[in-house]
Protein backbone atom coordinates (compact mmCIF):
# COMPACT_ATOMS: atom_id res chain seq x y z
CA UNK A 1 0.00 0.00 0.00
CA UNK A 2 1.23 3.40 -0.75
CA UNK A 3 -0.31 7.02 -0.48
CA UNK A 4 -2.42 8.61 -2.46
CA UNK A 5 -3.42 12.08 -4.66
CA UNK A 6 -2.33 15.47 -2.39
CA UNK A 7 -2.49 19.03 -2.24
CA UNK A 8 0.66 20.65 -1.16
CA UNK A 9 0.04 23.17 1.86
CA UNK A 10 1.24 24.88 4.48
CA UNK A 11 3.05 28.26 4.94
CA UNK A 12 6.15 27.67 3.32
CA UNK A 13 4.90 26.11 0.46
CA UNK A 14 2.78 26.92 -2.33
CA UNK A 15 -1.63 26.53 -2.60
CA UNK A 16 -2.61 25.19 -5.86
CA UNK A 17 -6.27 25.00 -6.58
CA UNK A 18 -8.33 22.61 -4.76
CA UNK A 19 -8.30 19.19 -6.12
CA UNK A 20 -4.90 19.54 -8.26
CA UNK A 21 -3.16 16.05 -7.45
CA UNK A 22 0.59 16.31 -6.92
CA UNK A 23 1.04 13.64 -9.65
CA UNK A 24 -1.40 13.05 -12.55
CA UNK A 25 -1.21 10.31 -14.58
CA UNK A 26 0.53 7.28 -12.60
CA UNK A 27 -0.42 4.00 -13.06
CA UNK A 28 0.01 1.73 -10.20
CA UNK A 29 2.61 -0.94 -10.35
CA UNK A 30 1.30 -3.93 -8.93
CA UNK A 31 5.41 -5.26 -8.34
CA UNK A 32 5.55 -2.03 -6.20
CA UNK A 33 2.35 -3.42 -4.16
CA UNK A 34 0.66 0.33 -5.13
CA UNK A 35 -3.35 1.10 -3.76
CA UNK A 36 -3.00 4.63 -3.32
CA UNK A 37 -4.19 5.99 -0.15
CA UNK A 38 -7.57 9.11 -1.12
CA UNK A 39 -10.03 9.03 1.58
CA UNK A 40 -9.35 12.68 3.21
CA UNK A 41 -11.40 10.99 6.38
CA UNK A 42 -8.70 8.42 6.60
CA UNK A 43 -6.04 10.35 6.12
CA UNK A 44 -7.65 13.04 8.70
CA UNK A 45 -7.40 9.87 11.31
CA UNK A 46 -4.53 8.56 10.44
CA UNK A 47 -2.65 12.31 11.23
CA UNK A 48 -4.62 12.20 14.06
CA UNK A 49 -3.18 9.04 15.61
CA UNK A 50 0.42 10.17 14.82
CA UNK A 51 -0.38 13.14 16.16
CA UNK A 52 2.93 15.26 14.49
CA UNK A 53 4.93 17.84 15.93
CA UNK A 54 7.23 20.28 14.57
CA UNK A 55 10.25 18.87 16.06
CA UNK A 56 9.47 15.14 15.59
CA UNK A 57 11.98 13.41 12.99
CA UNK A 58 9.43 11.81 11.21
CA UNK A 59 9.94 9.37 8.44
CA UNK A 60 7.41 8.45 5.57
CA UNK A 61 7.80 4.58 4.23
CA UNK A 62 6.10 4.56 0.47
CA UNK A 63 4.67 7.93 0.07
CA UNK A 64 3.48 7.27 -2.69
CA UNK A 65 1.52 9.79 -4.32
CA UNK A 66 1.76 12.11 -1.00
CA UNK A 67 -1.73 11.37 0.85
CA UNK A 68 -0.43 11.23 4.02
CA UNK A 69 2.86 13.49 2.84
CA UNK A 70 1.20 17.02 2.40
CA UNK A 71 -0.84 17.09 5.99
CA UNK A 72 2.48 16.15 8.03
CA UNK A 73 4.52 18.21 6.02
CA UNK A 74 1.73 20.91 7.81
CA UNK A 75 2.96 19.68 10.99
CA UNK A 76 6.76 18.92 10.64
CA UNK A 77 9.36 20.88 10.49
CA UNK A 78 11.02 18.33 7.94
CA UNK A 79 10.17 15.14 6.80
CA UNK A 80 11.87 12.19 5.44
CA UNK A 81 10.51 9.82 3.32
CA UNK A 82 11.32 6.73 1.90
CA UNK A 83 10.14 5.69 -1.46
CA UNK A 84 11.17 2.98 -4.09
CA UNK A 85 9.65 4.16 -7.43
CA UNK A 86 12.21 6.10 -9.20
CA UNK A 87 8.60 8.13 -10.48
CA UNK A 88 7.24 9.43 -7.76
CA UNK A 89 10.16 10.20 -5.83
CA UNK A 90 11.69 12.50 -8.40
CA UNK A 91 7.67 14.51 -8.78
CA UNK A 92 7.82 14.29 -4.59
CA UNK A 93 11.85 16.55 -4.52
CA UNK A 94 9.78 18.40 -7.87
CA UNK A 95 6.84 19.11 -5.36
CA UNK A 96 9.09 19.91 -2.03
CA UNK A 97 11.61 22.62 -0.71
CA UNK A 98 14.45 19.83 0.02
CA UNK A 99 14.92 21.71 3.39
CA UNK A 100 11.43 20.75 4.40
CA UNK A 101 11.10 17.24 2.54
CA UNK A 102 13.97 14.51 2.06
CA UNK A 103 13.89 11.74 -0.45
CA UNK A 104 15.10 8.61 0.02
CA UNK A 105 15.05 6.54 -3.10
CA UNK A 106 15.08 3.07 -2.17
CA UNK A 107 13.87 -0.22 -0.73
CA UNK A 108 12.79 0.35 2.65
CA UNK A 109 14.16 -3.23 3.17
CA UNK A 110 17.44 -2.26 2.46
CA UNK A 111 17.16 1.24 3.86
CA UNK A 112 19.44 2.40 7.00
CA UNK A 113 17.09 3.90 10.01
CA UNK A 114 20.18 4.22 12.05
CA UNK A 115 21.25 7.27 9.87
CA UNK A 116 18.21 9.21 10.70
CA UNK A 117 17.96 11.43 13.54
CA UNK A 118 16.33 9.71 16.87
CA UNK A 119 14.19 8.87 18.55
CA UNK A 120 12.77 8.50 15.29
CA UNK A 121 8.69 8.29 14.32
CA UNK A 122 8.09 5.61 11.45
CA UNK A 123 4.95 6.30 9.74
CA UNK A 124 3.77 4.67 6.07
CA UNK A 125 1.19 2.53 4.33
CA UNK A 126 3.61 -1.08 3.84
CA UNK A 127 3.40 -2.45 0.74
CA UNK A 128 1.10 -5.81 1.81
CA UNK A 129 3.38 -7.90 -0.30
CA UNK A 130 6.67 -7.40 1.86
CA UNK A 131 4.91 -6.26 5.27
CA UNK A 132 5.84 -9.23 7.14
CA UNK A 133 9.71 -9.05 6.37
CA UNK A 134 9.48 -5.46 6.44
CA UNK A 135 8.31 -5.39 10.34
CA UNK A 136 11.60 -7.36 11.13
CA UNK A 137 13.53 -5.32 9.34
CA UNK A 138 12.29 -2.30 11.26
CA UNK A 139 12.01 -3.92 14.53
CA UNK A 140 15.92 -4.17 14.70
CA UNK A 141 16.09 -0.57 14.95
CA UNK A 142 13.73 -0.61 18.12
CA UNK A 143 15.91 0.82 20.52
CA UNK A 144 16.19 4.57 17.87
CA UNK A 145 12.59 4.56 17.64
CA UNK A 146 9.44 6.42 19.45
CA UNK A 147 6.82 4.83 17.86
CA UNK A 148 5.16 3.40 14.57
CA UNK A 149 1.94 3.92 12.81
CA UNK A 150 1.43 1.40 10.03
CA UNK A 151 -1.49 0.62 7.27
CA UNK A 152 -1.57 -2.91 6.98
CA UNK A 153 -3.55 -5.38 5.50
CA UNK A 154 -6.47 -6.41 8.97
CA UNK A 155 -5.17 -9.81 9.26
CA UNK A 156 -1.32 -9.07 9.76
CA UNK A 157 -2.62 -6.78 12.09
CA UNK A 158 -4.61 -8.95 13.80
CA UNK A 159 -1.90 -11.76 14.17
CA UNK A 160 0.54 -8.87 15.67
CA UNK A 161 -2.13 -8.05 18.67
CA UNK A 162 -3.53 -11.63 18.86
CA UNK A 163 -3.29 -13.22 22.27
CA UNK A 164 -1.97 -16.67 22.80
CA UNK A 165 -4.38 -19.75 22.43
CA UNK A 166 -6.30 -17.77 19.83
CA UNK A 167 -6.22 -18.86 16.00
CA UNK A 168 -4.00 -15.68 15.35
CA UNK A 169 -1.15 -16.42 17.54
CA UNK A 170 1.96 -17.20 15.98
CA UNK A 171 5.48 -16.40 15.32
CA UNK A 172 5.08 -12.62 14.29
CA UNK A 173 2.37 -11.75 17.29
CA UNK A 174 5.47 -13.05 19.72
CA UNK A 175 8.70 -11.64 18.14
CA UNK A 176 6.53 -8.18 17.58
CA UNK A 177 5.23 -7.81 21.14
CA UNK A 178 8.32 -9.10 22.81
CA UNK A 179 9.79 -5.57 21.04
CA UNK A 180 6.82 -3.13 21.06
CA UNK A 181 3.57 -2.36 22.85
CA UNK A 182 1.14 -2.61 19.94
CA UNK A 183 -2.21 -1.71 19.76
CA UNK A 184 -4.98 -2.00 16.71
CA UNK A 185 -6.54 1.87 16.28
CA UNK A 186 -8.88 1.62 13.50
CA UNK A 187 -10.16 -0.90 10.37
CA UNK A 188 -9.22 1.07 7.28
CA UNK A 189 -12.37 -0.35 4.00
CA UNK A 190 -11.05 -0.81 0.15
CA UNK A 191 -12.81 1.88 -0.78
CA UNK A 192 -10.07 4.18 1.13
CA UNK A 193 -7.66 3.18 -1.78
CA UNK A 194 -7.73 3.39 -6.22
CA UNK A 195 -7.00 0.64 -7.19
CA UNK A 196 -9.37 -0.30 -3.99
CA UNK A 197 -7.46 -3.61 -2.72
CA UNK A 198 -9.12 -7.05 -2.31
CA UNK A 199 -8.60 -7.15 1.51
CA UNK A 200 -9.51 -5.09 4.47
CA UNK A 201 -6.76 -2.68 6.16
CA UNK A 202 -6.50 -1.17 9.87
CA UNK A 203 -4.16 1.20 11.32
CA UNK A 204 -1.82 -0.20 13.73
CA UNK A 205 0.41 1.45 16.67
CA UNK A 206 3.60 0.36 18.29
CA UNK A 207 5.96 1.83 20.83
CA UNK A 208 9.45 0.24 21.83
CA UNK A 209 9.37 -1.22 25.21
CA UNK A 210 12.14 -0.45 27.46
CA UNK A 211 15.08 -2.37 26.73
CA UNK A 212 15.20 -3.34 30.99
CA UNK A 213 11.50 -4.98 30.12
CA UNK A 214 12.87 -7.46 27.35
CA UNK A 215 14.01 -9.76 29.40
CA UNK A 216 15.68 -12.13 26.87
CA UNK A 217 19.66 -12.84 27.20
CA UNK A 218 20.28 -13.45 23.53
CA UNK A 219 17.42 -12.22 20.82
CA UNK A 220 18.98 -14.22 18.37
CA UNK A 221 17.99 -17.22 20.55
CA UNK A 222 14.45 -16.17 21.16
CA UNK A 223 14.05 -16.21 17.72
CA UNK A 224 15.23 -19.69 17.31
CA UNK A 225 13.18 -20.80 19.68
CA UNK A 226 9.45 -19.53 18.70
CA UNK A 227 10.86 -20.42 14.43
CA UNK A 228 10.92 -23.85 15.91
CA UNK A 229 8.15 -23.97 17.75
CA UNK A 230 5.79 -22.56 15.15
CA UNK A 231 7.56 -24.89 12.25
CA UNK A 232 5.51 -27.40 13.75
CA UNK A 233 2.51 -25.26 15.64
CA UNK A 234 0.22 -28.00 15.56
CA UNK A 235 2.96 -30.63 17.21
CA UNK A 236 2.97 -30.59 21.21
CA UNK A 237 6.01 -28.64 22.86
CA UNK A 238 7.55 -31.84 23.67
CA UNK A 239 7.92 -32.74 19.90
CA UNK A 240 8.38 -29.14 17.92
CA UNK A 241 11.11 -28.14 20.14
CA UNK A 242 12.11 -31.40 20.61
CA UNK A 243 15.86 -29.95 18.52
CA UNK A 244 15.71 -27.49 21.14
CA UNK A 245 15.18 -28.27 25.00
CA UNK A 246 13.94 -31.56 26.34
CA UNK A 247 10.98 -32.52 27.90
CA UNK A 248 13.02 -32.40 31.56
CA UNK A 249 14.42 -28.55 30.43
CA UNK A 250 10.59 -27.33 29.70
CA UNK A 251 9.51 -29.14 33.24
CA UNK A 252 12.27 -27.26 35.01
CA UNK A 253 10.60 -23.88 33.74
CA UNK A 254 7.36 -25.12 34.51
CA UNK A 255 6.62 -25.27 31.47
CA UNK A 256 3.84 -28.44 30.40
CA UNK A 257 5.33 -30.44 27.32
CA UNK A 258 2.39 -31.27 26.03
CA UNK A 259 0.86 -27.79 25.61
CA UNK A 260 0.90 -26.74 22.24
CA UNK A 261 3.51 -23.46 20.47
CA UNK A 262 0.29 -21.05 20.68
CA UNK A 263 -0.33 -22.02 24.50
CA UNK A 264 2.53 -20.34 25.49
CA UNK A 265 2.63 -16.45 26.34
CA UNK A 266 5.98 -14.06 25.69
CA UNK A 267 7.54 -14.52 28.97
CA UNK A 268 7.16 -18.26 28.42
CA UNK A 269 9.39 -18.17 25.14
CA UNK A 270 11.74 -15.55 26.41
CA UNK A 271 12.69 -18.65 29.35
CA UNK A 272 13.52 -21.20 27.40
CA UNK A 273 15.66 -19.05 25.17
CA UNK A 274 17.17 -18.06 28.37
CA UNK A 275 17.79 -21.84 29.44
CA UNK A 276 18.99 -22.94 26.33
CA UNK A 277 21.31 -19.84 25.96
CA UNK A 278 23.05 -20.34 29.59
CA UNK A 279 23.50 -24.33 27.91
CA UNK A 280 25.03 -22.76 24.63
Amino acid sequence: MQGGAAWIRGSLLPTPPDGWPLVVNHKPRKRFGQHFLHDPRVIARIVAAIDPRPDDALVEIGPGLGALTAPLLERVAQLHVVEIDRDLAERLRAAYPVERLLVHTGDALEFDFAALPAPLRVVGNLPYNISTPLLFRIAAFAPRLRDLHFMLQREVVDRMVAAPSTPDYGRLSIMLQYRFEIAKCFDVGPGAFRPPPRVDSAIVRLVPRPAAALGARDADALARVVTAAFTKRRKTLRNALGGVIDEAGLHSLGIYPRLRPENLGVDEYVRIANAISRVG
